[in-house]
């Protein structure tokens, strides 16, 4: 099994100084005002950064001066630690970003390898000064390297540990409260690209259903299971093509004639789905 174990949080917002260890299941309890929504920012501020847009989320959150903890910190630093159970292996990430200007710099960024005791180095990056280390060699950039961007999310695809840490972190989606509105990405027909998550808007969420029918019945089955117990009347989903490269959710139930589009369902079923 393949999980996140532990994140350190030092200078954003309310949290100046937060380690949280991380369970399969790990719920957060608290007053309003506390830092429990930061958390989930930082979550998401991390996956952004492996994903090649730190700076967009950087500006959506009001920019890093904005997010600096007030009179306790002159820097935002964050860390995060993946276990690999099957390899015996803990993979540790850090990142340092510092105001400069208007803008940021990203001070430090490493990841490291540990085998238990033994640690190996995967990405050293102090500022101008990156390197990348794989089979014990070290290579610096030879591409145009973005500054604003981690030296994770520019990884070459080629270095192996480096580049699946990346890829799981840059998955991690944070879905807050799904916008159900009449014009809302879920009522609507969605593209069909690859997907292997609905989105956190639910924009990809017919791509991935289909994509679970075609490609792990078992998984796509056991969601229609828990639609037949929530929803007594439920029979299936279809997905039929509405235009070129288009396809619709159809909802099929016991006490219509007729299907049941996504624009025609209530909220409650798109939000459960």
């Amino acid at each position: 099994m393949t999980r996140f174990q532990e994140i350190s949080i030092k200078g954003f917002r309310r949290l100046a100084d937060v380690q949280l260890e991380l369970r399969p299941l790990s719920v957060l309890i608290g007053a309003n005002g506390i830092g429990k929504t930061s958390v989930l920012d930082v979550f998401s501020l991390l996956a952004s950064s492996a994903q090649g847009s730190l700076n967009a989320a950087l500006s959506d959150l009001g920019g890093l001066s904005a997010l600096i903890t007030y009179d306790h910190a002159e820097e935002l630093a964050l860390g995060i630690s993946m276990e690999i159970e099957k390899d015996a292996q803990t993979q540790r990430y850090s990142l340092r970003i510092q105001p400069r200007g208007p803008s940021y710099v990203i001070a430090q960024e490493a990841l490291q390898q540990a085998f238990g005791p033994i640690a190996f180095d995967s990405i050293d990056s102090r500022g101008v000064d990156v390197r990348y280390h794989e089979d014990g060699r070290v290579i610096r950039p030879t591409w145009n390297h973005n500054p604003l961007e981690t030296s994770l999310a520019q990884v070459p695809k080629v270095f192996v540990w480096p580049e699946d840490f990346r890829r799981i972190l840059a998955s991690s989606t944070l879905y807050h409260a799904l916008d159900v509105e009449a014009r809302s990405p879920i009522r609507l027909p969605q593209p069909m690209r690859p997907a292997g998550l609905p989105g956190k808007n639910g924009e990809d969420l017919i791509p991935c259903l289909y994509y679970l029918r075609e490609a792990d019945r078992d998984r796509f089955e056991a969601i229609e299971d828990s639609m037949h117990a929530a929803f007594p009347d439920f029979e299936r989903l279809d997905f039929p093509p509405v235009a070129a490269g288009t396809l619709a959710l159809v909802w099929r139930d016991r006490r219509f004639s007729k299907p049941l589009y996504a624009n025609q369902l209530s909220e409650g079923i798109l939000r459960f789905l």
